[in-house]
């Protein structure tokens, strides 16, 4: 079965200059180009969006985020990680511990410390807090517990091993 053309016009479109027929893939293609362009320039680079620093502390089998505070103590403690300590309990709202070192610090007043606040006190004794309370003692931040529903339970009021890492 022959298939069979009819033209409506006399005009042969090759032969008119500067004028060629509407195309839809071209059109189409490029409306495509230029909104991935759009798109691309309009969305934050991978190198402008910081992530926040975290570490892990891992207490039994319960492990919990931390995101850590940007200065030269919390910079100071990640070079400490993995670092496993015995926490002690004081005032059944706080762990302690001794770190092999000292790490700068810039003490200031917290007024009232929050339950998963991680922070530094003097230049050697780590502090994870799982209550809130009002303090006037000074501390440096190091960072904070992202998530403490459980923090209180899972520390307890007792001695616990905790761990800390970057993974």
């Amino acid at each position: 079965m022959a298939l069979s053309i009819h033209r409506t016009s006399n005009i042969d479109p090759h032969q008119v200059r500067g004028k060629r027929p509407f195309r839809w893939p071209s059109l189409l293609y490029s409306a495509l180009v230029l909104g991935s362009y759009i798109m691309m320039n309009d969305a934050p680079s991978a190198s402008s969006i910081t992530e926040k620093p975290r570490m892990w502390m891992t207490v039994g089998e319960q492990r919990f985020a931390i995101t850590l505070t940007d200065n030269a103590a919390a910079r100071a403690f990640v070079t400490l990680l993995p670092l496993t300590l015995e926490m002690s309990d004081l005032n059944s709202n706080e762990k302690y511990a001794s770190l092999p070192g000292a790490l700068p610090c810039k003490a200031s007043k917290p007024g009232t410390v929050h339950a998963g606040d991680l922070m530094l006190y003097g230049t050697d004794t780590l502090v994870v807090f799982y209550s809130t309370f009002k303090s006037k003692y000074a501390y440096t931040r190091l960072g904070r517990v992202d998530d403490t529903a459980n923090l209180a339970q899972v520390l307890g009021r007792h001695a616990v091993k905790v761990t800390f890492s970057q993974n």
